[in-house]
């Protein structure tokens, strides 16, 4: 798409994110037209509704959005909003009772390549494995994902999380 409907659908979030009282129903309306300049077959159209579903609290409006741009060609259009659909399908098949989907979903994604979306991939994960009741994975995963980020203590804390899921040396 041209920048001119980036940067509006930019500001869209931005006026959501800002202000968090906003009218769901009538945000989703705004992303609706701003989804309707796009060609019918574009994946980028059901991804940004399956956002703005999935933002003003419907994950189960979202989650076949998020399929449908996926299996649309998502991927093609753009690598970072495809892995984008990823971490937020899983969170919201998390939230709809399908945990083990969502796994099944980031799994692969901790073998992608490397971007600012690492550490949201782990997260995700994490809480996925939480609600299976994998919470030494999940802990793990979000220490490991921390550690860089930390000011002090990072060989330790890396140390720590490889700790939780390695068996145990006798």
């Amino acid at each position: 798409m041209n920048s001119d409907w980036e940067d509006r659908v930019t500001a869209a979030w931005a006026s959501f994110d800002s202000n968090p009282e906003q009218d769901a129903p009538a945000f989703r309306a705004v992303i609706d037209a701003l989804v309707a300049e796009l060609p019918p077959d574009s994946p980028l159209g059901p991804f940004e509704r399956a956002c703005a579903w999935d933002s003003t609290g419907h994950s189960d409006q979202a989650v076949p959005l998020y399929r449908q741009a996926l299996d649309g060609g998502l991927a093609e259009v753009s690598g970072y909003r495809a892995r984008r659909a990823r971490i937020q399908l899983a969170s919201s098949l998390r939230n709809t009772g399908r945990a083990e989907e969502g796994v099944r979903l980031l799994t692969p994604e901790l073998d992608a390549p490397s971007d600012e979306l690492d550490d949201a991939v782990r997260a995700c994960l994490a809480l996925c494995l939480s609600s299976l009741g994998r919470d030494r994975e999940g802990l793990s995963l979000v220490l490991g994902a921390l550690a860089p980020h930390l000011p002090r203590y990072r060989r330790s804390m890396a140390a720590y999380a490889r700790a939780l899921v390695e068996p145990t040396r006798r």
